[in-house]
């Protein structure tokens, strides 16, 4: 059996638009009554990264938002909520709901704001990576949790969709601790398969009308994707995400994890790829809505060859690097570094700089920073041997 992806073309976000593709998308997997009992609770868990303007696309749009809204409140949902935990500790999920245009979104249909600035700890025994999450309050209580995702790219896992997307699920504080206790792509994306495992969204909505290719998840810069994509399944949906950007799924840690985790398929021969026109393939999905140069990262490094040069290790590593010309010495990144001794200092009157000793690369601080002034350094010599 076919693990189903929907693909509805949509190049605005003129609401009523996005509602019709929101419906159309939901009949097209069923319907959202075969999905989630009118009985349960349901969470909505948008991305709200950050105190954003909703044309940078950094957030999930309030279009879409809204529009997810309309189809489970005029279908007689009573019990709705919605929230996220935010990447930079001291933005609240009121905060940056309110600077995207969701929390307005959320009062015109009657959707209060779940409880996502306290949680308490959660045991998943079976996790292979992860055995607990602190998860949020609004999370533990949810019956159906319906993840409404942003397509970008991201630093540490070459892009962020419907697998990463659950990481807001956990506090803000929590969410660096975490990045320090998993410092790599590989590791980092074994506990997210681990943390969608224990939280089990029922349903995956992704925004792709526009999209952040580039300096992600809030650095990039927006592009046109013109699509919506929905799925039960969360790696097919990033999978078929990654292919129209031309990208091989097995390069995305995410992908791979969760796969092996069994939380879905990015074999494109197990993917049914549905359209208002009908069913087609990744292929001719691809060709279609695709874009082939879009801005992320897709170099491989050999980790034989690495291996042989190791001495060289610090030169072949990529590595958070501030411009000095956009830094605002606003502390954000300081703030933001999950290491106990700070790997980056910065703030009354100082510019960011960096202990690379110390530092994890876990790129909060790029993630975080509100002037984009820090980017993905890449040595010539890593650019030599590990491609763009």
């Amino acid at each position: 059996m076919k693990h189903t992806v929907v693909l509805i073309p949509l190049d605005n976000y003129e609401q009523q638009n996005v509602d019709a593709a929101v419906a159309q998308g939901l009949s097209l997997l069923g319907g959202v009554e075969s999905i989630i009992g009118k009985e349960e609770k349901v969470l909505l868990k948008p991305n709200l990264l950050a105190r954003a303007l909703p044309q940078k696309a950094i957030t999930t749009h309030p279009a879409v938002f809204s529009a997810v809204c309309k189809v489970l409140k005029e279908s007689g949902y009573a019990h709705v909520s919605y929230g996220d935990s935010p990447g930079n500790p001291t933005t609240t999920p009121e905060k940056a709901a309110e600077a995207c245009g969701i929390a307005a979104e959320a009062r015109k249909w009657g959707v209060p704001a779940g409880e996502f600035n306290t949680g308490s700890v959660v045991h998943f025994p079976e996790g292979e990576t992860c055995k607990s999450f602190y998860l949020c309050k609004a999370v533990q209580e949810t019956d159906a949790l319906v993840n409404v995702c942003k397509m970008k790219t991201h630093a540490l896992e070459r892009i962020t969709g419907a697998v990463k997307n659950m990481y807001g699920c956990i506090t803000g504080v929590n969410k660096a601790t975490g990045h320090a206790h998993y410092p790599n792509s590989e590791v980092f994306a074994d506990m997210l398969a681990d943390l969608n495992r224990c939280v089990n969204p029922r349903l995956h909505i992704m925004d792709g009308v526009v999209a952040m290719e580039g300096n992600g998840p809030s650095s990039g810069t927006p592009v046109n994707m013109n699509v919506l994509l929905m799925s039960l399944d969360p790696v097919a949906l990033d999978s078929v995400f990654a292919g129209l950007i031309h990208l091989d799924p097995h390069q995305v840690p995410t992908c791979v994890s969760a796969a092996r985790a069994g939380l879905g398929t990015m074999t494109y021969d197990d993917i049914a790829v549905r359209t208002p026109d009908g069913e087609i393939t990744m292929e001719e999905a691809r060709e279609k809505y695709g874009k082939k140069d879009f801005d992320v990262f897709r170099g491989e490094m050999k980790k034989s060859l690495l291996a042989k040069l190791m001495p060289l290790l610090p030169f072949l590593q990529h590595r958070p690097k501030a411009d000095m010309k956009k830094c605002i010495a606003c502390g954000v990144c300081e703030e933001s570094c999950p290491v106990p001794e700070k790997a980056v200092h910065a703030g009354n009157g100082k510019k960011a700089k960096y202990d690379y000793k110390k530092c994890i690369r876990c790129y909060c601080c790029q993630e975080m920073c509100p002037a984009k002034a820090i980017e993905v350094y890449r040595s010539p010599l890593n650019k030599l041997l590990g491609g763009k």
